[in-house]
Order: C-alpha cells, then structure tokens, then sequence
C-alpha cells in the first residue's frame, strides 16, 4: 500500500475512497518516521487509479509534514490528479517534484 524508502514514501495502491483510511494513517507513519530529513519524495508512479480522496489525502499528508518540518515533493502524479486538482482549485498547493 504504502512503502517507507530511503528518500520518502511510494503509494503502489488505488488511492480512493475505499482506502484513504488505511492510506492516510500509513502516510502519516512514514512521514513521523522521517522527521528532521530534508526532503521527502511522495512517489505516485505505481497508483492507477484517484478519485477525490486522493487530494484530500496528500493535503492531509502535506499538513503533517509541515507540522513535521518536512519539504515534501510530489513526483509521478498520475494526470487524473492534477486534474482534480485544477477542478477543486487546489492545484497551486500540490508541490510537484
């Protein structure tokens, strides 16, 4: 589902409604593990499918790395994302790597 690695976090599962829980409570795990790195790389190039839990998850994941001092980067976002994205006007807040 989600996968801690040297440089941050890699998603390899749906991130839709039926698993934003699981996602969010796993994010937020790695990311607490991960506190004083300089940068963290949330990887999304194995997620296949977003619906719009996706974005609330990665603001929800963004929140918890500021409040960790974390700079989190944004890398492979699938298209339907930034596309939801730009829908919800939140795109300017997705910090793409």
């Amino acid at each position: 589902m989600i996968a801690c690695t040297d440089g941050g976090l890699r998603v390899s599962a749906p991130m839709v409604i039926a698993n934003a829980r699981a996602l969010l409570a796993a994010g937020r795990s790695c990311l607490r593990a991960r506190e004083g790195a300089a940068l963290t790389v949330l990887d999304l190039s194995e997620v296949g499918e977003v619906d719009s839990s996706a974005v609330s998850l990665i603001l929800a994941w963004l929140r918890t790395a500021g409040e960790r001092n974390l700079e989190l980067r944004i890398s492979n976002p699938p298209a339907s994302l930034i596309s939801l994205a730009a829908l919800y006007g939140v795109a300017e807040l997705l910090p793409l790597a």
